[in-house]
């Protein structure tokens, strides 16, 4: 019996090894290629007035689908496509976040921007979800929803102050690469963050105004 199974051994691994070539990948390999996401806000856009005070930045939700890092395309025909090899440095809401208090740091509109955690007491919150980060035909879209509360005092409910959705384009080439509609992204992000500080300030104006 085991004589019998030694010598079958060659006639099964003949077939295998002459079709060898059929079980190995058909496609070539493909590296993944990440991108930053992290618009520099203009220094020229500084704005007169500040600072208003402190605020805390809560952590930015992501909307339905914008857990995923590849690169989120419409076609032409309206259907979205998630790339593969084509994605952010980490997830969407984390490096839009952390662009949002760079961005509003910068600004020299508020004594201090803070993170959930801080001990700093803040006359105002910010409350925000990613929406919309996408690349259309012929330009890139980015949009968030934004909720500025007052923070209440002792231990009183926060006041709503003002609520919005925001949304910003840039344009892109008729046939853009990946590396294209990432930079349109980004452009349209810086968009949507320069809205995002105008109707901060505007809405903090209009409240100390009541």
């Amino acid at each position: 019996m085991k004589r019998r199974f030694l010598l079958s051994v060659p006639l099964l691994a003949g077939p295998l090894l002459a079709g060898g070539c059929s079980i190995l990948p058909s496609r070539p390999f493909l590296e993944t290629r990440r991108y930053a996401l992290s618009p520099q806000r203009p220094a020229s856009t500084a704005r007169a007035g500040g600072p208003r005070g402190a605020i805390l930045l809560r952590t930015l939700r992501s909307g339905p689908g914008m857990e995923t890092r590849g690169l989120r395309r419409v076609t032409p025909e309206g259907t979205l496509d998630i790339a593969f090899y084509d994605e952010w440095l980490a997830p969407p809401a984390d490096l839009v976040e952390a662009a949002m208090r760079e961005w509003l740091i910068a600004s020299g509109q508020f004594t201090a921007v803070t993170a959930p955690g801080s001990r700093l007491r803040t006359s105002l919150i910010l409350e925000a979800e990613l929406i919309m980060l996408q690349a259309e035909p012929g330009q890139a879209r980015a949009g968030m929803t934004a909720l500025l509360l007052a923070d209440g005092e002792n231990l009183g409910e926060p006041r709503v102050l003002a609520q919005r959705r925001l949304e910003a384009t840039a344009p892109l080439p008729a046939q853009a690469t990946p590396v294209a509609q990432a930079a349109g992204i980004q452009a349209a992000l810086a968009q949507l963050l320069a809205e995002l500080e105008s109707w901060l300030v505007s809405s903090v104006q209009e409240n100390r105004r009541r």
